[in-house]
């Protein structure tokens, strides 16, 4: 039996993960790729509670809350996950989107996401003081990485275009917006 879809139950990842028509819990969330201008990403490096010794980077961002559009939870993310307090005209995109789909607190879920862009001078330097209980069980650090710096690195990288969109867009934004299509992560 297929649970119907928006149904809630008890999870440890929180009360904006419904579960869907597959089965499988899920959300919207937005994300936002941060460039410097030396052309580096901010990334977010976490681990899952289940599985502490594996570790991956990733783009700021997170669950859309009810009411709020794709670009204000942006913004709401930059703020509480980097200290970036930035404006609507400051983002671009969306550029990307994919649905993603991880193992995460020992349960499969899927995010459909939509990425923005947002430019800051080099020098930024982030903080985690906006970080809830949950985010700092499972983030370790954020960092500034170029392309470069993301594909020789040890960790797995998601999405995994991301080294190749940061280069591309790190020269400027073409207007065209990039389906990733599903992603499985796990």
């Amino acid at each position: 039996m297929v649970p119907e879809e928006g149904l809630t139950s008890t999870t440890s990842l929180g009360p904006d993960w419904v579960l869907g028509p597959d089965g499988l819990r899920h959300r919207r969330a937005a994300r936002v790729i941060v460039l410097d201008d030396a052309g580096r990403v901010l990334v977010v490096r976490g681990h899952d509670a289940d599985q502490p010794d594996r570790s991956w980077w990733f783009t700021v961002g997170g669950g859309i809350d009810a009411g709020e559009s794709d670009v204000e939870a942006a913004l709401r993310e930059l703020r509480e996950e980097a200290g970036l307090e930035l404006a609507p005209a400051d983002l671009e995109g969306p550029v990307m989107t994919r649905a993603g789909y991880f193992h995460f607190y020992a349960e499969t879920c899927r995010q459909d996401e939509v990425f923005f862009v947002a430019r800051v001078p080099a020098g930024h330097v982030p903080t985690d003081a906006g970080w809830t209980d949950v985010e700092r069980e499972v983030l370790d650090e954020m960092r500034w990485l170029s392309a470069a710096e993301l594909r020789s690195q040890p960790y797995e990288v998601f999405p995994t275009a991301l080294p190749d969109v940061v280069e591309q867009l790190a020269g400027g934004w073409d207007g065209t917006v990039r389906h990733l299509g599903e992603e499985h992560d796990d």
